[in-house]
């Protein structure tokens, strides 16, 4: 990646900490991926891309700012993909997936934040992150309190704006909601200068709307048995889609998915597990953290399907493409992201039925839930799931780590997990 470090330099990027950082990815890149037997072909764009994680995509963003775009964080799957669209933006993930800068992130953060926040602010602080220096705005919400308190910190160095998600989906929480969209667009349109009309809108939901309809596809077929895509593959997949070019991304994922029906149809599987079918819940699982769904498969199993923002939660759910009017449109566009099932909902009977659903509809034979330590949404919400699944007689086995290099101790429990399921 030589040929990008001036427009790192130009970004204002630590060269030093950020050579280093790239130096550790490719060998876990292909501990993990490229050492798995019988991968499909259609593959190779995704390697090409995390590959050129830091290059030929940053390159692009900054080709659309130089050409009057602007550029997005944001941290979650609330913030709506649609309206940064409309407004002529790109909307990047910003979410971390490793221990970078620990020392400098613990000057502002008590040491029982969760990891993924940690990382998050050490890789703004490290300068090792070229999406952040190339964003305009980042975007965040309020789904727990250590992300609210945190954006007060990150506010510090970037220009940061954060949506107020309610915690309950009852007639007032989806007015506040909307209310709340209709705020984020009058944000949007004041970075850009323009307001966003009804016309880019309208692409602008059909065009996500596809990224969706072809990760839909992909998970359709996940349903396969015996798997046709490893869940390390799905996995990664669906973490490049938080930064990819939407429209790229669907063509690549739905010519994948073309790969996929054919070994389907010849009876040709993965190389190595076929069985026990797992079903992956819990946190979020953000580049380069591979962790657990690669401890499950390296132990002789396969993740039949996942339930996480960095999975099916992300794109499950289509926006209306129907409505007229730019206010139409942001009802349903409320409505819709307002139907995610994240732990912070309370009640929350909505994602306990959602993943005894998955259990049925992809085979499942156990759940791995993996929570992030002190993620208190989701690692409070084991409790009310494996009571659930023990009721249906599905086993559950609960991890909870961090980023660290925990893969010894988590694989021992996993393995025995399995045999007891076998």
């Amino acid at each position: 990646m030589d040929e990008y470090h001036q427009m790192w330099a130009d970004l204002g990027m630590n060269l030093e900490a950020h050579d280093g950082l790239l130096a550790v990815l490719p060998p876990l890149f292909e501990q993990v991926y490229l050492s798995q037997e019988g991968r499909p072909a259609r593959m190779s764009y995704f390697d090409m891309v995390f590959s050129e994680i830091h290059g030929m995509r940053i390159k692009e963003l900054v080709n659309h700012k130089k050409a009057g775009g602007t550029v997005v964080g944001c941290y979650c799957t609330y913030v709506p993909e649609e309206l940064i669209l409309a407004s002529g933006g790109i909307a990047v993930g910003l979410c971390g997936g490793a221990d970078v800068a620990p020392e400098e992130a613990a000057k502002y953060l008590p040491a029982n934040t969760c990891a993924l926040i940690k990382s998050a602010l050490g890789f703004k602080l490290a300068g090792v992150c070229p999406y952040y220096e190339s964003c305009d705005l980042l975007v965040g919400e309020t789904t727990c309190d250590g992300k609210k308190k945190f954006y007060e910190i990150l506010s510090d160095f970037a220009d940061v704006y954060v949506m107020e998600l309610p915690q309950k989906k009852n007639e007032r929480d989806r007015k506040l909601w909307r209310e709340e969209v209709g705020d984020l667009q009058a944000r949007l349109e004041e970075l850009s200068g323009k307001p966003i009309e009804a016309g880019e809108l309208k692409k602008a939901i059909k065009v996500v709307n596809d990224k969706r309809r072809a990760l839909l596809r992909l998970a359709g077929l996940r349903k396969t048995n015996p798997s046709v895509i490893s869940g390390r593959d799905a996995l990664l997949i669906n973490q490049i889609a938080f930064n990819d070019d939407p429209r790229r991304l669907a063509v690549k994922v739905n010519e994948l998915c073309a790969e996929l029906e054919k070994r389907a149809a010849k009876g040709d599987s993965i190389g190595g597990a076929t069985s026990p079918r797992i079903l992956l819940a819990g946190c979020p699982m953000a580049i380069p953290n591979w962790k657990v769904a690669n401890v499950i498969e390296t132990s002789g199993a396969v993740v039949a399907m996942d339930e996480i923002c960095t999975g099916l939660r992300y794109f499950n759910h289509l926006v209306d493409e129907g409505s007229g009017s730019v206010d139409e449109m942001l009802d349903s566009i409320a409505e819709s992201y307002l139907d995610i099932d994240c732990a912070v909902f309370t009640p929350n009977d909505e994602r306990v039925e959602n993943i005894l659903s998955l259990v049925d509809d992809y085979a499942i034979d156990g759940v791995v839930y993996a929570a992030l330590q002190s993620c208190d949404p989701y690692t409070v919400e084991a409790y009310k799931v494996g009571k659930a699944l023990e009721a249906k007689g599905v086993p559950m086995l609960y991890v909870e780590t961090d980023y660290s290099d925990d893969s010894g101790q988590i694989a021992t429990r996993v393995q025995a997990f399995l045999e007891m399921i076998r």
